[in-house]
């Protein structure tokens, strides 16, 4: 029998299988406190609950946490881990952990694929596998070397996380929760192309960072290269930002891919301006990372730079965005949840 993974529930609801397994409900305080205060991973470590109950919770249920199927390092210190998909090693999915000084940020995946069919994207180019429980999220905290370490982390891995926002603010809870990683809002960012109805959920329920991915301010030529902004248009996305204040805690940020003589123009960074024009936000410019069958090239620095002045002149604050780990293809756009080794 399949057992149900406990990893990602909340204490109300780990009272509830307290009681049902005939343990008292301060059980399920107890199973919360051991998961993710003292992380174990198995139902066995809880030594302050009696053993018979032990052994009744683990007749149908197990921590669950997934451990990585495989990790590459990259010569800049960048690890990418390679994980299973609830339980399944055909189905995985990738995480990189991106160390800078005392900071250590994790890139986690929410999805195995992807609907959303960006063209430069290499886990838009494989396709959609399924969406990941809130357990498959969390295991990437939990089983990578430097978990004790993590000081922040980016939801930009492999997937759209507003495709899936249920089970990505279920794992956003436990990260920021007194009785879960008690994280401050500040240390997590989600990365979305903007999936409208979601992105107001995500603007209402949630104090975390936002960054969208917009890499091209004209709508004909975004559209060549984001599918989505048919259904969502990068206008009406900025229209519902304008609603939300971005002058306190939280911060919106733009992600800008750079493709030669396609979008580093001067006409795009005037247009560029005049979409995100009075919105207090940021602009990140990205390092294009060549991907097969496509045909655009990687923009110079000194293209990269000259945009990121002419922004910075018009008053929108820019910066080029360091790239980490493409040597073990760990970097924007190149996460495929392959196997690092035949």
């Amino acid at each position: 029998m399949e057992k149900t993974r406990l990893l990602g529930k909340t204490p109300a609801e780990l009272k509830e299988i307290a009681l049902a397994a005939g343990l008292p409900g301060f059980t399920g305080k107890q199973i919360a406190q051991w998961i993710y205060g003292r992380r174990v991973r198995t139902i066995e470590e809880m030594t302050n609950i009696s053993k018979a109950g032990r052994e009744r919770l683990s007749e149908a249920y197990e921590v669950g946490v997934a451990l990585p199927l495989d990790k590459a390092e990259s010569s800049d210190g960048t690890c990418k881990y390679l994980f299973p998909v609830n339980g399944d090693p055909g189905n995985a999915v990738e995480a990189v952990m991106i160390p800078d000084g005392d900071r250590h940020t994790l890139c986690v995946s929410s999805q195995a694929g992807c609907k959303m069919g960006c063209k430069f994207c290499m886990t838009g180019r494989q396709g959609f596998h399924g969406s990941l429980s809130a357990a498959d999220i969390l295991s990437q905290f939990f089983g990578i070397d430097e978990a004790a370490s993590l000081t922040n982390t980016v939801f930009m891995g492999m997937g759209e996380p507003l495709d899936n926002w249920e089970e990505v603010k279920r794992a956003i809870e436990v990260l920021t929760a007194d009785w879960g990683f008690a994280w401050s809002p500040k240390r997590i960012t989600l990365s979305t192309i903007g999936v409208l109805p979601n992105l107001k959920r995500f603007l209402d329920e949630c104090k975390c960072h936002l960054a969208v991915s917009l890499h091209d301010p004209f709508p004909e030529e975004r559209l060549a290269l984001m599918p989505v902004e048919k259904a969502y248009p990068i206008g009406e996305v900025i229209d519902l930002l304008r609603q939300y204040d971005f002058t306190g805690q939280r911060r919106v940020s733009f992600e800008y891919t750079m493709f030669a003589g396609h979008n580093d123009t001067a006409r795009h960074a005037d247009a560029l301006l005049r979409l995100v024009r009075g919105l207090e936000c940021r602009v990140n410019l990205i390092r294009f990372h060549r991907i097969p069958d496509f045909p655009y090239g990687t923009s110079s620095q000194s293209a990269m730079e000259a945009f990121r002045d002419r922004l910075t002149r018009g008053g929108v604050t820019a910066t080029i965005r360091a790239s980490r780990g493409e040597d073990i293809f760990a970097a924007c756009g190149l996460l495929a949840g392959q196997h690092n080794h035949a």
